[in-house]
């Protein structure tokens, strides 16, 4: 099928299928993370979800046995662009669909992928990550969580932090320690199972933001199937590392995907005004305009890093410098919606405050934790100067 006909086909089936609640700037407790505890606040958040899993659009570029659309990269930029178009919603976000998703297709046995990749693609899984742990951050190669071998199964014991979603998740992927006589970068293993058994226990950490994503996640004698080891028994790190690199670039938004956001310049022109047909605070003026540029050329470069990937496609050290400059744009951006939109994006409850403002403020406090998750940015720092730059250590 030509280029044209597939964007004529998919024009008219996005016109058709997507809800128009859906074609808005999505709120945080709208995500459309799937799973089996999931309670939709719109329920039309479920329907497109559905619509495009059946399609094979929430994860394109899949093989269709796994339930994607295996699409080629011209008809994923297509895609992209379509949903764009309409400022369409993405159907499905999460860790599954940027992370295990990516990470399975490249190290599982063909068994694994056919047994988690579909209901990963369909939404019908959460998942959540067991790395960080309370003495184990950004020096995450010194988890203790451990894990013992008994029979087909292992047990494990530990305790993991900021495990981000694992309220509502089904299923976790974790580095557990099965080695400990060997160095810390070893005997490390990645591995799969259920968090819906009686050895998790799960607690909820309120952020500054009033939400509560992040979780304090506890095992106790907790059961993990042998079968579910990703690469191989004490080889994890090999595996965690690439995960890592997939979760930087989605972080940095690397990927080159998501729904267009409120821009600066909407926000500045409503709440400081238009003046000779420019915005009326020339130093704004100036940063907005300056951010934009930034934004664009980061954009660019992102699109050209997934052209000339599609030959790997996997992400390679450059993940950690769309990290680093796609969080930190992303913290400006919000800094300078507070400037234009002053004490208006202050407000936490009550009245003189509108619901999108109030909205905004939770996401300007969000955004502090950019430079924190996926790795610190001094960490990414750290990566460039030694795997991008060759810098001497």
């Amino acid at each position: 099928m030509s280029l044209e006909k597939f964007r004529e086909e998919t024009r008219n089936w996005l016109e058709e299928n997507c809800p128009e609640s859906i074609r808005t700037p999505m709120p945080a407790n709208e995500m459309p993370g799937g799973g089996t505890r999931i309670k939709y606040r719109n329920p039309e958040t479920k329907t497109w979800m559905d619509r495009c899993a059946a399609r094979g659009f929430t994860a394109p570029i899949w093989p269709t046995e796994y339930g994607g659309a295996g699409l080629a990269a011209e008809e994923n930029q297509v895609l992209r662009q379509e949903m764009s178009r309409i400022n369409a919603r993405p159907a499905l976000v999460g860790m599954g669909l940027s992370m295990i998703g990516p990470a399975l297709l490249e190290y599982g046995t063909d068994e694994q992928k056919a047994e988690h990749l579909p209901s990963i693609a369909d939404g019908s899984i959460w998942w959540c990550q067991g790395y960080s742990e309370p003495n184990s951050g950004s020096d995450l190669a010194s988890l203790q969580s451990r894990a013992v071998v008994d029979g087909d199964e292992y047990v494990i014991n530990g305790q993991k932090v900021w495990t981000s979603g694992a309220d509502n998740a089904d299923w976790i992927f974790c580095l557990v320690r099965t080695d400990t006589s060997a160095p810390k970068h070893s005997g490390i293993t990645f591995v799969l199972f259920t968090m819906d058994q009686p050895g998790v226990t799960v607690k909820p950490i309120k952020l500054i933001s009033g939400l509560s994503p992040f979780c304090e996640t506890f095992f106790e004698d907790a059961r993990a199937s042998r079968k579910n080891v990703i690469g191989q028994v004490n080889d994890g790190w090999t595996v965690a590392k690439r995960l890592l690199q997939y979760e930087r670039t989605m972080i940095g938004g690397g990927s080159g995907g998501g729904q267009k956001s409120l821009s600066v310049a909407q926000v500045a022109k409503q709440y400081i005004g238009i003046n000779a047909g420019r915005l009326a605070d020339p130093c704004l003026r100036n940063d907005v305009v300056s951010h934009a540029m930034d934004d664009r050329a980061f954009g660019l470069t992102v699109k050209r890093n997934v052209e000339e990937s599609q030959s790997t496609k996997a992400p390679s050290y450059v993940s950690s410098m769309f990290k680093l400059y796609g969080t930190e744009q992303n913290k400006k951006r919000y800094e300078l919606m507070l400037t234009a939109m002053g004490s208006q994006m202050l407000g936490w409850e009550g009245e003189g405050f509108e619901a999108d403002e109030l909205t905004q403020t939770r996401a300007w406090l969000r955004t502090k934790a950019n430079s924190i998750e996926g790795g610190t940015s001094e960490v990414q720092l750290n990566i460039i100067a030694k795997r991008v730059l060759g810098l001497p250590d």
